[in-house]
């Protein structure tokens, strides 16, 4: 990274780790990777596991069936302490200030602590899954659509923070400024930023385009480029995905697309492909 590369990523000075604990061996590519963002950043860092508290109706089995979900509540529970301790002993290790909290709540109730929390620390780092009925893929939406801060959605296997090389994927909406507005210290920090604007994915005709956001950011000291495509085979996902490796990108910074169902904000199809299946990990503001 350029000189001022310390400079620009301290100013994150407060990090927000979310593990989803599911009492299995996979290590949290969140963890490791929030642990290297916090530590090149100085920053303080706080973990929080979380694991879904099972609870049963009344019914035929009775006794039987309350005492499975109190075995799987403590084994739970268990792993997820565990997992506490030896993040707290890493950021340890590290140097850093660390605080920990283990959650076991039913999902509504988890949600809602992970969303409090998102909003009193700079920036959450949450792990992306592929399967749709993850509790982490809730948590990511909630966090994103509710916190009033940026995600940092990382991929696993993704264990080292690093961001020489940025992707922005740029539409000239609101949730695109703001996402921006909030990655300005890493694409300060950064070698490399370009803009890309994919065209066909939407109408942009009265878009600003990413040649106007360009000299704002270059006027910061970034290092920048701006590069319009056309979207392939219909698929602007796959189009983001594949520009992004050609580019070498480290991440990609981008406006969360949400719509309304049923009283509730969920994330949009566009967006939510991407969480699914990343090459990078994914700086989403909304």
């Amino acid at each position: 990274m350029r000189s001022n590369a310390v400079t620009s990523v301290s100013d994150f000075k407060s990090i927000l780790v979310g593990i989803t604990e599911e009492g299995t061996d996979r290590a949290s590519s969140a963890l490791a990777y929030g642990l290297s963002l916090a530590q090149a950043a100085g920053a303080h860092i706080t973990v929080q596991a979380a694991a879904l508290k099972v609870s049963v109706p009344r019914s035929a089995l009775g006794p039987f069936a309350s005492e499975l979900a109190g075995s799987e509540n403590r084994r739970v529970r268990e792993a997820a302490v565990a997992v506490l301790e030896r993040a707290r002993g890493e950021a340890d290790a590290s140097g850093l200030t660390c605080s920990v909290e283990t959650l076991q709540l039913p999902l509504a109730d988890l949600l809602d602590a992970f969303v409090g929390q998102a909003r009193v620390h700079d920036i959450t780092v949450l792990e992306t899954t592929p399967e749709p009925m993850e509790i982490g893929r809730d948590i990511i939406e909630n966090v994103v659509t509710r916190g009033g801060r940026p995600v940092l959605a990382v991929p696993p296997g993704f264990t080292t923070f690093r961001a020489e090389r940025i992707v922005i994927a740029w539409d000239g909406s609101e949730r695109a400024t703001r996402a921006v507005a909030f990655a300005l210290p890493l694409l300060k920090a950064a070698k490399d930023v370009e803009i890309l604007c994919i065209k066909g994915e939407k109408d942009l005709a009265h878009a600003i385009p990413g040649a106007e956001l360009a000299p704002n950011l270059a006027r910061h000291g970034v290092k920048v480029s701006v590069n319009d495509i056309s979207v392939r085979d219909g698929d602007a996902a796959e189009t983001l995905r594949g520009q992004a490796g050609l580019f070498r990108a480290d991440m990609v910074v981008m406006g969360a697309f949400v719509h309304s169902r049923l009283q509730q904000w969920v994330l949009g199809g566009f967006t939510r492909a991407l969480i699914e299946r990343s090459p990078v990990p994914l700086f989403l503001a909304h």
